[in-house]
């Protein structure tokens, strides 16, 4: 599903996400990181819808979640508050459990939120932005991450292809389901290299990179696209004084200390600023819509019985 947000300049794009995932892997705030998941999920279900978005993020992130938040405490062991002992008589603690959770969802964060960034910077938009600046890395960036998906797709035709002349890996014995993998790994690999050198050879051929080369751009930087980026620069802008100021602080050991809680007037303005900000995409969806509901409602008031043809006369 294209949203209204993808259809934004990609400059207000890459500034978001880099703004949403710079604020989640690097303030350690419950709230923040709570508000960050939550619009992470909301964007996630808009484009993908809920089904995908609980499948592929929820329950794919849940484990990682659950290793990260285990693992935590049962190597580090700072903290004042002891809950009990290990096995091997290291103490297990308050302080390093709560870290562990606090990790666990910065991680989910993370990986919600780059699953969104995925759907909206297309290869398009990144050559686009960092085509001129660094020609050869954006070209390679910008395969790599469509790598993943198309490599997906890729493997899944080349499954069904070998499971019509009998090669799947659902039947036979452990010992042919396991050469049948790896059939379709080798020709998946094959298909991959082949693909970029293939993409390397055209780009190379059209002058890519290539000092005075014309480009061609569908983006234009609009009226529309100045109202937004002020939007996000007053909320970030509120994100970062509250963070100067201290209401995003948090600390985990040896005791645990997390400022802006409880909530007073100057925090909630930061959270709320923060708010505002990650939720921007749902919220320009949300207001199209309404307006679209609107204009809508306004052409059918006007016409005379309706769209179809028979009901004009």
């Amino acid at each position: 599903m294209k949203d209204t947000f993808s259809t934004y300049h990609p400059v207000l794009n890459m500034i978001f996400f880099a703004g949403v995932m710079g604020v989640t892997m690097f303030v350690t705030h419950p709230l923040i990181l709570g508000i960050s998941l939550f619009s992470g999920i909301c964007y996630s279900a808009l484009l993908k819808g809920w089904k995908i978005t609980i499948r592929n993020n929820l329950i794919l992130t849940l484990p990682v979640m659950i290793i990260a938040a285990a693992m935590n405490p049962l190597f580090n062991h700072y903290g004042v508050t002891t809950l009990g002992y290990l096995p091997n008589g290291n103490p297990f603690t308050l302080e390093s459990c709560v870290y562990g959770l606090v990790m666990a969802l910065m991680l989910a964060g993370v990986i919600t939120w780059f699953s969104c960034y995925t759907e909206v910077m297309t290869s398009d938009k990144f050559i686009y932005l960092f085509g001129k600046m660094i020609p050869a890395l954006s070209l390679v960036l910008s395969m790599a991450l469509r790598f993943l998906p198309r490599f997906s797709r890729q493997a899944g035709v080349i499954a069904n292809g070998q499971k019509c002349i009998g090669r799947s890996t659902e039947n036979g014995s452990l010992i042919k389901r396991v050469k049948h993998g790896i059939t379709i790994f080798s020709i998946l690999v094959t298909w991959a290299l082949e693909n970029a050198i293939d993409t390397a050879d055209s780009m190379k051929c059209r002058g890519y990179g290539e000092k005075g080369r014309s480009a061609f751009a569908i983006f234009h930087f609009d009226k529309r696209d100045g109202i937004c980026l002020t939007a996000m620069t007053v909320t970030f802008a509120g994100v970062l004084i509250g963070a100067m100021k201290g209401y995003t602080f948090s600390r985990y050991n040896p005791r645990i200390v997390v400022e802006g809680l409880p909530l007073n007037l100057k925090s909630t303005l930061v959270f709320a600023c923060f708010f505002l900000f990650s939720m921007m995409p749902v919220i320009l969806e949300l207001v199209d819509r309404v307006m679209w509901e609107r204009r809508r409602n306004q052409t059918d008031g006007k016409m005379i019985g309706g769209y179809r043809l028979w009901e004009t006369f």
